[in-house]
This record gives C-alpha cells, structure tokens and sequence, in this order.
C-alpha cells in the first residue's frame, strides 16, 4: 500500500505542472518589443519562475530527475516562445533556459549543506587533518566526483546539443521507472534484504566510491535522475540503503556545486541579460525551501518504503508526456 505521503509528494509535482499549463494558457503572447528591459519581464515571470523553483527543490534529490521535469516545465509555460522573435533572440533564450535549469539548483544544494551540515564539518576537518573519518569520507566523494568532471567537461556541448530536449527525457523517465520496478521486484524476492542490508558510508573505499562516480555520468542524460543512479549504484557496492541515499546527498553537493558554477561563468552574461535578476532569485528561493521538504520527507519514506513508487511515477509520467506530445497538446 502506497504511504500518504508519497502520494502529497507526486501530487504536488503534478498540480506544479497543471498550475504551470493553466498559466501559460491564460497568459497570451504580448511580447512585441525589442526593447530589452521589456524582454526580460516578459521571458520568464515572477509564476514562471516560482513554478520552476518548486519543480527543482521537490526533484531535485527524488529519483525522477530535476533537469527532466524542468525541461517539460519550460516547454508547458512555453518560456520564451514568443513567436514574434528573430531566430537569434530565440537561440539566445534557449540557451539562457538551458543554462538555468542549471543554475537553478544552487537552491537545493544549500537546503542540503544546511541539513547534513555536520557531515561536511566532518569532512571539512579532515581536509585539514583533524578528523580521520571526515578525511576518508572527503576523498570518497571527491573519487566519486571525478568521472562526472572528466565526462561532464568532454562532452558537455554535445549532451545539451542531443539530449536536452522532450523525447529523450520521456524515454529516460520509461526505462528508470522500469529499472526502478525491477529492481524493487529483485529485492522483494530476496526478502527485502537488499535495500536493508549492507555497510554504513563510513565501509564505503575510494574504489567502490569512483564506480558510483562513473555510474553516475549516466545521469547526465536529461530523465535519468542523478539521484537513482548514485542511491542504485551504492546499493551494487554493497551500501544500505540509508548509507546510499547519504553518500547520493553528498556527492550532490560537488557534482551539482561543479555543474551550477560551470553554467554560471560559461552562461551567466546571457542569463542576465535574458531574465530579470528578481525572477531569476524567486526560482532559487523557491528551490531551497522544496528542497527542504523534499529532503527530509524523502530520507524517512525510503527506509521505510523504498523506491517503488517512484517507478510508477516515471512510468506515468512518460506514458502521459508522451501522450501529450503525439497528440500536439505540448
């Protein structure tokens, strides 16, 4: 039987989404202006860019990806379609959108320092030799942080190129939820041993903490979700399941830290001269305090529940894209 809360967590991000199609339908297409300051309010509103905030914060660490339900946020509130814009003007907000949905998770990243605080105290201390578990825990994350540097900076333009549009998020969403399903199944069979047993994140060896890190480069794949791929591959290590979904938050920090500040220095001129700053702040605002909730609801759910549900999530939710797309409704 499905927990009550799982259900508040998905319903949320689906009102997010009905909200998000109600307003750009209400909202007609009046931008007829060159002049910037004009295009800025009109690309991305203080709604648009609350809706997105609470798009990232809630997906953000849930094992349905973020980039993937930002990317079909974008195309429901039709950001920056007007079609009244040159080629050029709309190449330039495709690519300031693509860079925020990016950016956009500083938000959730600082909701997370804030909750596991004393583990990067920890780790903080043993950069400077003070706390030899901090030092072991510090060399694992950076281990598992290196494959997604190497891949990330090679092919970076590629994956935004190929990747960062509808149909290939909808196809990730179906094969996860599947891989999701599976797995569950395998480890029912097993007598629910799998997610339970397992060491605790301190056992995890810098080995073990880089072939989470290459798994996770799958994620880079818009749909995939960099949070299952980690929590999945801490679990073929041999982690439980609570010391995966810890080692998952932590790694986060450095892989998403990595990725935001990219974006940010590569992509910032053309964010800000794309968007107003105070719809650009609202999104990140938004994304911490769902990120919060999400966090701490998602921790507890696990432990108890596992990740079940979310494998009927994104199986739903590629079928009713998907629907959505062929049919011309998006």
């Amino acid at each position: 039987m499905l927990h009550r809360s799982a259900l508040v967590a998905c319903l949320l991000i689906f009102f997010s989404f009905i909200f998000a199609t109600s307003n750009s339908i209400a909202a007609p297409d009046t931008v007829h202006t060159l002049n910037p300051s004009e295009s800025k309010k009109k690309v991305l509103t203080l709604g648009q860019a609350t809706i997105l905030g609470v798009v990232e914060g809630l997906t953000e660490y849930l094992p349905v990806s973020s980039t993937g339900h930002l990317l079909l946020a974008e195309r429901i509130l039709d950001i920056g379609g007007n079609q009244s814009a040159s080629a050029e003007q709309k190449a330039r907000t495709k690519e300031a959108t693509d860079a925020y949905t990016i950016c956009i998770q500083i938000g959730a990243i600082i909701a997370v320092l804030g909750l596991y605080f004393r583990r990067v105290k920890q780790m903080l201390r043993g950069l400077f030799g003070k706390d030899a578990e901090g030092r072991h825990l510090l060399i694992n994350v950076i281990a598992g942080f290196v494959p997604a540097a190497i891949i990330g900076l090679l092919f970076n333009k590629l994956i935004k190129s190929y990747l960062f549009g509808t149909w290939p998020v909808i196809v990730a969403w179906f094969v996860g939820g599947v891989a999701i399903l599976v797995v569950n199944r395998w480890n029912q069979r097993k007598g629910g041993r799998i997610a339970h047993s397992g060491g605790s994140i301190i056992d995890l060896s810098w080995q073990m903490a880089l072939v989470i890190g290459v798994i996770q480069c799958i994620a880079m794949w818009p749909g995939v979700s960099r949070s299952l791929v980690t929590i999945v591959g801490g679990l073929l290590v041999g982690l439980s399941l609570s010391a995966a979904v810890e080692f998952s938050f932590l790694l986060g920090l450095i892989t998403l830290s990595a990725a935001t500040g990219y974006d940010a220095l590569k992509h910032g001129q053309v964010m800000l001269q794309t968007f107003d700053v105070l719809s650009l702040a609202v999104g990140v605002i938004f994304a911490f305090i769902s990120a919060i909730l999400s966090v701490k609801w998602m921790v507890g759910y696990l432990n108890r529940h596992g990740l079940a549900i979310f494998g009927y999530y994104r199986v739903a939710l590629a079928l009713v894209a998907g629907t959505l797309l062929m049919t011309g409704i998006l």
